[in-house]
């Protein structure tokens, strides 16, 4: 089948919800993807921030093969090994209390918004239940992420959406303060806002936060969906900001390819939710946890997130010293990287980019979002600068 051929089944079957490159990937290798043409691609997308050990990754290959072998779902009524020898290594490496497995970013946020929920009912009754997040933040595609999501783009098309949500502007600690009432149960944030446009936190702004919440016992989530497992050179973005959240939701890179998401708790939220409270027929299935038991083995080490700062630092600094007026900012953490552009000109910037050789995505409404696997070598990395000059120059 070619890239027509594709085209015209998928137009035929598929629903029409995205908006797809005019590309026909077939398959890949380490960063390398190839078309049905037989083109490489420099991967920099990692699938939108999953596939962090690459492709094919043969770990990772060898490991599902095992797996697969034995049991692939038995659901949660019963034990396995997987899904316990994750939390575990995500609680030892956190100081954490305990994990809940989803199957994705917004599954795990919806779990997280329950959580909290139930907490402050708990706790303070039934008229404490507001969630706080940031304008220009986004937490997922279900009726109760996309309203905690702060675009206003995503509230259309699906009225009435949930009650109970308010927007705070971010890094403003005035607009925060004014906003943290006695209805709030929680505030979510992400350290750095990927889909909003690769905008990190500063630092200040969610350390202030974070000592408020705490003082008053309000719950601290952070959205560690695209952040987490590495992606800015350290397993949690969060240990960056030297916080201690409540929640950390996960999900993406967790799984190195395959469907997985994840709520970790601190002590006090660790027996919130009982048997039959919250739960998931896919969540912590072996074949998810088992991948990603693999990806932690090898991403969760000192010298592996060392390596991801330094080649993060090196590609933003490049791309810096790229002479043209064309590029405004160059900004991000580790391997999550955004490239501002003009935004009437960012999907010509794109498209040359891929006729070039080298894949890319977008954020926001100027980003040009760089999310290679964590894995990418430097000489990748130089062809990557290379092709920038090229359609930059």
């Amino acid at each position: 089948m070619n890239l027509e051929e594709i085209k015209k089944e998928e137009k035929q079957y598929v629903m029409q919800t995205y908006t797809r490159n005019d590309l026909f990937l077939v398959k890949g290798e380490g960063c390398i993807l190839y078309d049905d043409q037989g083109n490489r691609y420099i991967d920099m997308t990692s699938g939108i921030g999953v596939n962090c050990l690459g492709h094919n990754h043969p770990a990772l290959v060898s490991a599902l093969h095992d797996q697969s072998q034995k049991l692939m779902h038995t659901s949660n009524l019963y034990y396995t090994t997987p899904m316990v020898q994750v939390a575990k290594e995500l609680v030892k490496s956190t100081g954490m209390s305990k994990v809940f497995f989803a199957n994705s970013g917004a599954e795990a946020n919806e779990g997280v918004i329950k959580l909290a929920r139930k907490y402050s009912n708990d706790h303070y009754g039934s008229n404490r239940y507001k969630v706080l997040s940031l304008i220009q933040s986004f937490h997922g595609r279900t009726m109760m992420t996309l309203t905690a999501t702060g675009q206003d783009k995503f509230h259309q098309y699906f009225d009435p959406f949930p009650e109970g949500f308010s927007y705070v502007i971010a890094n403003d600690i005035e607009d925060f303060k004014n906003k943290l009432d006695d209805t709030v149960c929680l505030v979510l944030m992400e350290m750095i806002q990927g889909e909003g446009g690769v905008l990190p936190l500063d630092k200040s702004f969610v350390q202030e936060v974070t000592k408020i919440c705490h003082e008053k016992d309000v719950l601290v989530a952070v959205d560690e969906v695209q952040t987490g497992i590495g992606r800015t050179g350290s397993l949690f973005c969060y240990q960056q900001y030297e916080i201690q959240p409540d929640i950390v939701s996960m999900a993406k890179g967790l799984g190195g390819g395959l469907p997985i998401g994840a709520i970790m708790t601190n002590d006090k939220c660790s027996t919130v939710l009982q048997a039959g409270m919250h739960g998931s027929t896919f969540g912590g299935n072996l074949m998810s946890t088992r991948a990603a038991m693999t990806v932690l083995s090898i991403v969760n080490q000192k010298e592996f997130l060392e390596d991801v700062k330094q080649k993060g630092q090196y590609l933003m600094e490049e791309i810096r010293k790229i002479k043209s007026l064309d590029i405004h900012e160059v900004r991000g953490m580790g391997l999550m990287i955004g490239v501002v552009v003009d935004a009437n000109k960012r999907a010509d910037f794109v498209k040359k980019l891929q006729d070039k050789g080298v894949l890319v995505l977008t954020a926001g409404t100027q980003a040009i979002r760089l999310l290679p696997p964590l894995i990418i070598s430097k000489e990748e990395l130089d062809h990557v600068i290379q092709t920038f000059k090229e359609v930059f120059s």
